[in-house]
């Protein structure tokens, strides 16, 4: 089969690379990639969100599926196209997406669906807001309501920093069209972890539990990003607690968005938080989470390929996975999720036998791989527990990374 994987990120070089595990791949196709990306897939000059030119290229390429890796894409509503074009895709329509796009429609499916979850309100005027807030006291959790890569969360400890983040937001829009509302919600108390399942309507296949740190800083300190490193499984997550995940959260949405004319197609991703009164969603995503999928499907004995083939046409995958550990670090440029440099060139990347590398925000050039992001690479490493796998990225991190260009952080999977 000749496959599409549309993305950039690190998320989409994890896809290829155990994509490209399978018997059933012939050539593997990325639009527009990376500069590691470029070593385990053929990449095209065609941006992620030019649907037209994606479709031409799938077209003319006679790709037998196409897999989409990032959100705006989805929210741009690439799979309906490319189903009103002929062409094979493992992504949700637009309307099924939204449950990312917009945590207003997420916070009220969840309600109309009995999805447990933070109690919340919703505003588009600031003043309506700030009094909200001073109402209900700190802490509190003001979010955009739209898609900002990560970003547009602000777990606010004092009611002035919650009215500043409503500022940011509503008034000097921070976020762009993202911030055109805000959800706020209440600061739930808990330990975080992601649950993400193949879905196709209403067959739901989870996978592994996993735990990803948000924060910039050790000891979850500094300001939001898109993930600073993860590891999976989350032990603590007792058998029971995943049991009532899948069924009142992941079967739920899926049976939800079926029932509402919206059915799903793809990868569903619960971010949720273990609180007092058990489980609670914190956000939806409608795709593989970064960077829980790069030590997720490290630890996936399936073919990825067959399993989606498997759940695209209705059969239960029989998911398994290794009896280990993975955990992985990102390596951020100075100054993320803030301003930071491109172009700065990377070490030598040279994995070795118990640790792998993942390429995000990085570009190949005539003098080599520069970086091209925020967050450039994911290193990881497979062991016989978290402590043991961690050990072994920061071994390799150590070793390889001497440059003030960069940060990581230094406390992941501990």
């Amino acid at each position: 089969m000749n496959l599409f994987v549309i993305g950039q990120g690190g998320r989409e070089h994890s896809m290829i690379m155990k994509l490209a595990e399978s018997e059933k791949v012939d050539r593997i196709y990325a639009a527009p990639g990376n500069g590691g990306i470029s070593d385990a897939a053929e990449c095209v000059d065609i941006d992620e969100l030019d649907i037209d030119g994606l479709i031409d290229f799938a077209g003319k390429k006679q790709i037998d599926l196409t897999i989409v890796g990032p959100e705006n894409p989805l929210l741009a509503g690439i799979a309906d196209r490319f189903h009103e074009a002929g062409l094979a895709v493992f992504a949700p329509g637009k309307d099924a997406a939204l449950i990312e796009g917009s945590k207003q429609y997420a916070k009220v499916f969840m309600e109309e669906n009995g999805i447990p979850t933070a109690a919340y309100a919703s505003f588009t005027d600031a003043a309506e807001a700030k009094f909200y807030i001073e109402k209900q006291g700190a802490p509190i959790v003001v979010k955009a309501d739209g898609l900002a890569a990560g970003k547009g969360v602000i777990v606010a400890r004092t009611v002035q920093e919650a009215i500043s983040a409503v500022d940011d937001i509503l008034v000097n829009k921070a976020f762009s069209e993202a911030g055109k509302s805000v959800v706020i919600e209440e600061c739930l108390n808990g330990e975080e972890f992601s649950l993400m399942a193949f879905v196709h309507g209403t067959n739901v296949f989870p996978m592994l539990p996993a735990r990803d740190h948000k924060r910039a800083y050790d000891d979850d300190l500094g300001p939001n990003t898109g993930g600073m490193g993860a590891y999976a499984p989350a032990k603590d997550i007792s058998s029971e607690t995943l049991a009532f995940a899948a069924e009142n959260v992941l079967q739920k949405a899926a049976d939800g968005l079926a029932g509402a004319g919206r059915p799903f197609t793809g990868i569903l991703y619960a971010g949720m938080i273990m609180t007092n009164d058990g489980p609670k969603v914190i956000e939806f995503n409608a795709r593989f989470g970064d960077p829980e999928t790069q030590i997720v499907l490290p630890l996936l004995k399936n073919d990825l390929l067959q399993v989606i083939l498997d759940v695209l046409e209705g059969k239960d995958p029989a998911l398994q996975w290794e009896d280990k550990s993975c955990a992985g670090v990102v390596l951020a440029s100075k100054g993320y999720p803030g301003s930071y440099k491109k172009g700065v060139a990377l070490p030598e990347i040279n994995s070795d036998g118990d640790t792998f590398v993942i390429h995000a925000g990085t570009r190949k050039t005539d003098k080599g791989i520069v970086s091209d992001g925020g967050r450039v690479l994911f290193a990881g490493a497979k062991g016989k527990d978290v402590a043991d796998a961690s050990e072994a990225t920061y071994k390799w991190l150590a070793q390889h990374v001497h440059t003030e260009d960069f940060f990581y952080r230094t406390d992941i999977g501990q």
